[in-house]
């Protein structure tokens, strides 16, 4: 049967926050680099549609709903199609801002990946590494791509993308307020500098205390501490994370941004919560912790569960 002139594919991959993390990029093979930590696999991302045609020559087209230049996805892109004839366009839809440490660089190449790899018959796990390898080397996460290929509360015991990187997970059954307060801070420029860098080291023991109980309630602990140890976050967002920490909402930054996550509070509590960031014209969506991670859909298929 002659191979199809045109195909097209797409894939959804979620955001993430990290809570905590230390940098480990010391291994000789890149696919074992990355950081330890903790975050939370979160049910909103990045979805990317891709076609391919039949063409000559190799090209790649990529376009979102952003104007960035998102040059980590275009990179998986390219290296999937390789040498082959033909004609690649991709799209992507973000739904949480880029920039503002919910991870959608990582989340990015990975749609593109898994669309790609969907479309042209490429393995899973050729396109993780890739867009891990993207991610890592495009300055825009170390470990991102690892920590969202599967839900819920995830622990990174081992750097590095599966089998040579582990994650441990946990699913929990609940929602977390994101929001932005300032503009993105580009990770690139935070993670070639040694001294920021040298600050994540604090996490070394805050993340063996979460290993050994790693419970949502202490989670939040960690990652509180975390926040205040490293000191990135700029005042506005300071501000932010002690009024909801104030409100019974435990709070943290998400690295790396200008940007919040926190718990709510059940009943009362939680509605005050809300009704403060409202008020205080805090932009901010409330999503659940995934139960599932980055997967493909074919086109045309029916869509499987909730996102």
């Amino acid at each position: 049967m002659p191979e199809a002139s045109v195909r097209r594919g797409t894939a959804f991959a979620p955001a993430h926050v990290s809570g905590i993390f230390v940098p480990r990029v010391d291994a000789r093979d890149p696919r074992a680099r990355g950081s330890v930590g903790a975050g939370l696999v979160l049910s909103a991302g990045v979805t990317a549609a891709v076609t391919w045609e039949r063409a000559s020559r190799p090209s790649v087209v990529l376009a979102s709903d952003v104007r960035s230049r998102l040059e980590i996805s275009c990179a998986v892109a390219r290296r999937l199609l390789a040498h082959r004839p033909g004609r690649l366009s991709v799209h992507l839809q973000h739904d949480l801002p880029i920039g503002q440490g919910f991870g959608s660089s990582a989340a990015g190449a990975l749609a593109t990946g898994l669309a790609l790899a969907s479309t042209l018959g490429v393995p899973r796990k050729k396109a993780a590494e890739v867009a891990h390898l993207a991610d890592l080397f495009g300055g825009g996460g170390l470990g991102g791509v690892a920590a969202i290929l599967g839900g819920g509360l995830e622990l990174r015991i081992r750097p590095g993308i599966p089998p040579y990187g582990r994650v441990v997970r946990h699913h929990v059954d609940r929602t977390v307020l994101v929001g932005t307060v300032g503009a993105p801070i580009r990770s690139p420029e935070v993670l070639a500098d040694p001294a920021l860098m040298r600050r994540f080291s604090v996490g070394e023991r805050l993340f063996e205390d979460l290993a050994d109980r790693p419970t949502w309630e202490r989670f939040w602990e960690v990652s509180e501490r975390f926040t205040d140890e490293v000191g990135l976050a700029p005042p506005r967002l300071r501000a932010v994370v002690r009024g909801l920490r104030r409100r019974g909402a435990p709070a943290a930054q998400a690295m790396f941004g200008a940007s919040f996550f926190a718990s709510p509070p059940s009943g009362e509590r939680g509605r005050e919560v809300r009704r403060w960031l409202a008020r205080a014209g805090i932009t901010y969506r409330e999503l659940a912790v995934a139960r599932r991670g980055a997967r493909t859909r074919v086109a045309g298929a029916p869509r499987r569960g909730r996102r």
